[in-house]
C-alpha cells in the first residue's frame, strides 16, 4: 500500500518517470549490485523502504539513494496507527521531491469543500489525490466556504446552523467545532496573512458586506474599505502587502486590489461578472471565476497584477467556478457542471488549464473548494 501511494505521488508530481521491474530481486535489496542494476536501467535515484505492521502500530523505514554516487540522500523513519499510514507515505513522497528538486511537494495537502449529498450542505476534506474522503460537519443546514489556516490545523467556514450565516472554526487536531464570529449578517472567512495571525473576512454587521481584517487571537476587527459598495471574497497576496477582492462599485462585480500600506485600490477586470479570486503562491497571478458576457456560462480566468493580461483556462464545458491554487502553484482545483445532469463536481487542472480531471466521485453537488497549505 505504501509503495503504491509513493509511486502515485511521484508520478503525479510530473517531476519524475517511475521505472519498475516488478519481478526483479533488485526490488528487495539496496546493496551495491542492486544499485548498479537500477543504474543500468537508466534510473537516477532509487526509493527503497521496509514496512511492517503489528497489531496496533506500523513502522516504515524509507530511503532515497543517489545512484550516481551510491550515497543515501534521505532516510526517514515513521510509525503510527493504521489510519496514519497513508499520510506517512505522502510525507515521504514530499521529502523525496524536496530533496531532489528543491521544491515543496503537495502530496501531504488536502482539499476542503462543501457537498450536499446528505441533503444538507456539509464540509468535507479529501487528500490531494482524491483518496481519504472525510465528512467534518453534521450541521444539517448550509455549510459553505471552508478556508484553511496557514498551518492547516484549522478550517473556518460559514454555517447557517443557527439561522444566521455565522463563522465556525474546526480544530482538526482536537476534532472540535466551535463558533468563531457570530455578528448579525454575513460572517465569511477569506484568506490569511503570511504569518497566519490575521484573516481577511467578509462581514456585513447589519450593513452592506465589506472587507475586514480579523485578528485570529484577539478577534479584533478593522474595516479595510470605505464607500466601496458590496465587497467580498478577499484573498491575501503571498507577501501580505495586498488584498484582492470583489466589489460591485463599478456596477457589475469586478476584481480589485487593495494596497495595505497606501490604502489605494485598483481595478483589474472589466468583464460582465467576476467572483472568487485566489492569489497564486508565486504572487504573479490571480485566478478567478467570471464571464465576459451575460449570455456566457462561468469560466476560470487568470489575470496578472496589472489587469493587462487576462487568460481563459476553461471554455465550452458547463459552469466552472470556485478556483483555488495548490500550495506549489502548479495546479488549480475548481467546481464544474461540465458533465451535465445538474451535478457540480470537484475537478483539478494544471495551472495553464490543461489536463482537467475529476478528483473524487461524490453524489450530490460540490461547492467552494479550498486547497490546504
Amino acid at each position: 500500500e505504501v509503495r503504491d501511494i509513493v509511486r502515485s505521488d511521484l508520478m503525479f508530481s510530473r517531476y519524475f518517470e517511475v521505472i519498475e521491474e516488478p519481478l526483479s530481486p533488485a526490488n528487495l535489496s539496496n546493496d551495491k549490485d542492486s544499485l548498479n542494476f537500477w543504474k543500468t536501467r537508466g534510473a537516477a535515484w532509487l526509493v527503497s523502504a521496509k514496512a511492517s505492521r503489528g497489531e496496533k502500530v506500523w513502522t516504515l523505514n524509507a530511503r532515497l539513494h543517489d545512484l550516481e554516487s551510491g550515497k543515501v540522500l534521505l532516510e526517514k523513519f515513521y510509525q503510527g496507527e493504521p489510519r496514519a499510514m497513508r499520510r506517512a507515505a505522502h510525507l515521504f513522497s514530499d521529502d523525496v521531491i524536496l530533496r531532489i528538486t528543491g521544491r515543496k511537494g503537495l502530496a501531504h495537502s488536502k482539499i476542503a469543500f462543501a457537498n450536499d449529498s446528505t441533503g444538507a450542505k456539509e464540509i468535507y476534506t479529501v487528500d490531494y489525490d482524491g483518496e481519504n474522503l472525510v465528512q467534518l460537519t453534521k450541521d444539517r443546514s448550509i455549510a459553505l466556504l471552508p478556508r484553511w489556516s496557514q498551518d492547516a490545523s484549522r478550517i473556518y467556514y460559514t454555517t447557517y446552523r443557527h439561522n444566521n450565516p455565522d463563522m465556525f472554526e474546526i480544530d482538526m487536531k482536537a476534532g472540535k467545532i466551535r463558533p468563531f464570529t457570530t455578528y448579525q449578517g454575513l460572517n465569511i472567512p477569506g484568506g490569511f496573512s503570511p504569518d497566519g495571525l490575521t484573516m481577511v473576512a467578509t462581514l456585513s454587521r447589519g450593513n452592506d458586506p465589506s472587507i475586514y481584517s480579523l485578528d485570529i487571537v484577539t478577534r479584533t476587527l478593522k474595516k479595510l474599505l470605505t464607500n466601496f459598495g458590496v465587497s467580498s471574497s478577499p484573498t491575501y497576496s503571498p507577501d501580505g502587502r495586498q488584498i484582492a477582492f470583489v466589489s460591485d462599485r463599478a456596477g457589475n462585480p469586478q476584481i480589485f486590489v487593495l494596497d495595505m500600506e497606501t490604502k489605494k485600490t485598483r481595478k483589474l477586470t472589466r468583464m460582465n461578472w467576476c467572483d472568487s479570486p485566489s492569489w497564486s503562491p508565486s504572487g504573479e497571478w490571480i485566478v478567478f471565476a467570471g464571464r465576459e458576457t451575460s449570455s456566457e456560462k462561468f469560466n476560470i480566468f487568470l489575470t496578472d497584477l496589472t489587469g493587462g493580461q487576462i487568460r481563459r483556462l476553461t471554455s465550452g464545458s458547463g459552469d466552472n467556478e470556485d478556483p483555488s491554487w495548490s500550495p506549489d502553484g502548479r495546479f488549480i482545483t475548481f467546481t464544474t457542471t461540465r458533465n451535465g445532469k445538474g451535478k457540480r463536481e470537484l475537478y483539478v487542472m494544471d495551472a495553464d488549464g490543461s489536463a482537467p480531471h475529476p478528483l473524487t466521485d461524490l453524489p450530490g453537488r460540490t461547492f467552494t473548494p479550498n486547497w490546504s497549505p
